[in-house]
Parts: structure tokens; sequence; C-alpha cells
């Protein structure tokens, strides 16, 4: 599946289910054959409560509805769950629990974000910045940086496969651990908030990467998942930084081979390698 023997969850572009293939005409007027990726709707119960329909390529239903709940505020990752039932069929996952859960106040807070398709955040998740903290501890090498973008954009995936898709990748300092796609950046990252509590992860050592733009919602998913490193090949918004520089995240954008800008947490990063010699554009390298 990758090049890295670390990584312990990833892509499967071979998954029928995740992609179609279709035939059309190029700028030559040639016929063409090509894959895309699909989009269906799955709608997520809190109990019996319906609390969103989002648009997903429909893996890992239940990573997603749990991380999604999660990333809300809506559940605790310690959170007792009793069950996941998730009907293909109908697009429907239901996550039960024994507790009343804190759904019926966020419902009332609701606020649009950038994100892609659905993807929404609610404004005490903001207020709660001021209680989440970082570790101040964590590092990164700049000698991790190649290393680590390398193995992620030549590791199989959907995106190689069809385009049209966004990945999030959880690393331990050069080595992605979990890699996951999806049409809205804000489900990939759901669904590796959801691995992490299953598996009871430990964010504080973790390093989060992004393929999407580092915005609003982008840093306050990571800062609620105690992430204290985000990177980004693409660039920032000034809400995002904003937060970044709130929550004491470490927030790097442009990031292509040897580049990057950093705009909040330099702290973190030792600076280790010589980047003396990196070409200016890296796009290519990509």
């Amino acid at each position: 599946m990758t090049h890295s023997s670390k990584l312990i969850l990833g892509p499967d572009p071979e998954d029928t289910r995740l992609s179609a293939a279709v035939t059309g005409v190029n700028e030559l007027g040639k016929e063409v054959d090509l894959r895309i990726v699909t989009e269906r709707p799955l709608t997520l119960f809190l109990n019996r409560q319906e609390i969103v329909t989002m648009m997903t390529i429909g893996d890992h239903p239940d990573l997603l509805a749990i991380g999604y709940l999660i990333n809300q505020n809506m559940l605790n990752p310690d959170d007792p769950i009793n069950a996941i039932d998730y009907d293909d069929e109908l697009g429907v996952v239901v996550v039960r629990t024994d507790t009343e859960t804190k759904f019926e106040t966020k419902m009332k807070r609701k606020v649009r974000t950038s994100g892609c398709a659905q993807g929404t955040v609610f404004g005490d998740v903001i207020d709660a910045f001021d209680d989440i903290k970082l570790d101040s501890n964590a590092t990164l090498k700049t000698s991790w940086l190649g290393t680590l973008t390398k193995q992620i954009n030549t590791t199989p995936s959907l995106y190689l496969e069809a385009g049209a898709i966004h990945g999030c990748v959880l690393c331990s300092e050069d080595q992605p651990l979990v890699y996951m796609e999806d049409v809205g950046r804000h489900n990939a990252v759901d669904k590796i908030a959801g691995w992490m509590a299953v598996n009871k992860s430990d964010p504080a050592d973790k390093i989060f990467y992004t393929t999407g733009r580092l915005t609003s919602e982008m840093v306050i998913k990571t800062v609620m998942m105690g992430i204290p490193i985000l990177i980004s090949r693409s660039g920032f918004t000034a809400w995002g930084v904003e937060l970044a520089r709130q929550s004491g995240l470490t927030l790097i954008g442009r990031a292509r081979g040897k580049r990057f800008t950093v705009l909040s947490g330099r702290d973190r990063i030792e600076f280790d390698a010589d980047m003396s010699t990196a070409p200016r554009d890296q796009k290519d390298a990509l």
C-alpha cells in the first residue's frame, strides 16, 4: 500500500466503491477513459437525533461519525460508545451512547465555515480554545519534512488515481501513520480524529499534514484533537493564522520539498537541515 512500513491505515485506491470509470473526450476530441471519485450522502444520528448529512466517498463511516462528533464537541474522546450501526444501502450511521449528550445546545450555535460541502463548527468550540493547552515540548525537525512529504506524495492514493480529493495524514516524526482521503478535507480530518479516539492515540507528539488550505476549520479541528503541529503544502487564511497563534499551534504552510513558511509556533521547530540548496520552485517535485 505504501513505501512506509509504519503506515497503519491508508488509502485503498483499488476499492471499486470509491471511484467510477467514465469516458469523455480530451482537448483533441479523442475519447479518453478515466476514473473519478464517488460522492454519496451519509446521514449521521447520535442516538435518536439526526445531526447532519455529509457528502463523503463512503469509506470508514464509523470513524467519520465518531470524529465528527468529537470535533464538534458533542462527544468527548473518552465517552463510552455502546454501538455504531451503519446501513450502507440507506447511507445512515448511528452512534449509540448510554448517557445523554450535549448536542441540543450545540445545534443552537452552529456557525458555517469555509470548508467544502457541509463543513461546520460551533461557536462554543472556538470559545473553548482558551482551555486547550497544546504540548509545548513537541518538536518538528526540518530534516523530517522532506522525508515525510515524499512518503505521503508517493503513497498509492485516490488522489493519484483520480484526483478531486483531499488528503490528511497523522504523522510521528518523519513517518506517516494514518492517511485518510475524502471529497471534503473536514471529512478526512474527522476520520483521523475517530481513529485516534478508537485507538487511544496520544496526540501530544503527533504531526498533522493536510493537502488543503490552512483555514480556521483546519486549525480548530487540529487543536480540538490536541495535535500541536499542523503542516500543509497549501496556503493560509488570516483567521486560521489568528486562531493558531491564539492556541499555540505550530502552523506551517506552503511546504513543498524543503521549502516552507511558518506563521505560528516557531519555537517547536528544530532547524537541523541545510536548506540553502533547496530549489526555489518545488511544484514539480510534488
